[in-house]
């Protein structure tokens, strides 16, 4: 089954040093970009990746030190795979969980301002998980009929991954699927957004999975102490922790995803202490009510005089003038 395309959407594959997102680096991408016409673009891109490549990860992808030797670095070529993917969806195989934080942080790395928002995203193992859990060298026979001989190169992937999509939205056309809480659907269906949902079902906010949403919407810690906690919750508790979250060994978008959260939560508190009643310059000076009466008020109408106070007159009796003699001895 052809995928019915409201705007491209671009299959790719990273080959790495390694599974590290924040310390290990492209050695190859490929990209399979299909259009709403039917066509399709593809680029493949060896990288250097500026580090030597780990021998565990070679024999894996095939890909050595020798290969990428006067390949361009990720920085150089960082604008032309910006360009190439445009406004595209993305979709690829494990890519919401690597893929797309591991190129995300070569983006940043690189000073490249490629914005994730209001694209779909497509995971295909992740239909396939949820459908028949299973690795793409399996899926491509199960659902191809075919076999993947060349695994673990980009191209050989990316390509099986794109002809993997199109039987699984053959084979589930009409497939009912059931959820954790018992709500019975047809999600898988040709239609990018559809599918976007149904292969996010854990609504990453960073695709690191550090931070997810909500079902009301709010980020949420989704590791360490803080589990399961909204982000604003804790930073009103404990603003310590955005600090040691920027200083540690975190990806850097999702470095990125939570300065948003944090700029966004001061803004609030700013907001909402300048709406708080600001007292006038003679609130600010008037004494505090204590509930006793105020002793500046108790002549209050009685003309004032300079000088001394007044003394209260009354008539003078012997008894005081002997009290007087007594205290001064006169």
């Amino acid at each position: 089954m052809n995928l019915k395309l409201k705007r491209p959407l671009a299959f790719f594959d990273l080959e790495t040093t390694g599974v590290n997102i924040s310390a290990d680096r492209i050695v190859e991408i490929s990209i399979l970009k299909a259009l709403p016409d039917g066509s399709e673009w593809v680029k493949t891109l060896k990288v250097n990746p500026e580090m030597p490549i780990p021998i565990e990860s070679s024999l894996i992808h095939g890909i050595y030190d020798k290969d990428v030797t006067g390949a361009p670095t990720f920085k150089e070529v960082a604008a032309e795979v910006a360009e190439f993917i445009g406004d595209a969806d993305l979709a690829g195989y494990n890519s919401n969980k690597f893929d797309i934080p591991m190129l995300m942080e070569e983006f940043l790395r690189a000073g490249i301002d490629f914005s994730l928002t209001g694209r779909f995203f497509v995971d295909v193992q992740n239909i396939f998980h949820q459908m028949e859990q299973r690795t793409l060298k399996a899926a491509y026979r199960f659902y191809c009929d075919k076999s993947l001989d060349n695994a673990h190169s980009a191209e050989a992937d990316v390509r099986a991954t794109y002809e993997v999509l199109q039987s699984q939205l053959d084979r589930y056309q009409d497939a009912e699927w059931e959820d954790k809480a018992g709500n019975k659907s047809v999600p898988v269906v040709n239609d990018v957004e559809a599918l976007h949902h149904f292969t996010n079902l854990s609504r990453p906010v960073d695709f690191a999975g550090r931070m997810v949403f909500n079902e009301q919407g709010e980020e949420i810690f989704n590791f360490g102490k803080h589990k399961g906690r909204p982000v604003e919750s804790v930073f009103a508790m404990e603003p310590s922790y955005y600090s040691w979250m920027m200083q540690g060994d975190f990806p850097l978008y999702t470095k990125q995803c939570l300065d948003k959260v944090w700029q966004r939560f001061r803004a609030k508190q700013k907001e909402q202490r300048a709406q708080m009643p600001v007292k006038s310059e003679a609130m600010e000076k008037a004494p505090r009510d204590t509930g006793q009466p105020r002793q500046e008020n108790r002549n209050a109408g009685r003309p004032q005089q300079e000088g001394r106070p007044k003394r209260k007159s009354g008539p003078i009796t012997d008894d005081m003038l002997k009290n007087l003699q007594a205290k001064f001895g006169k």
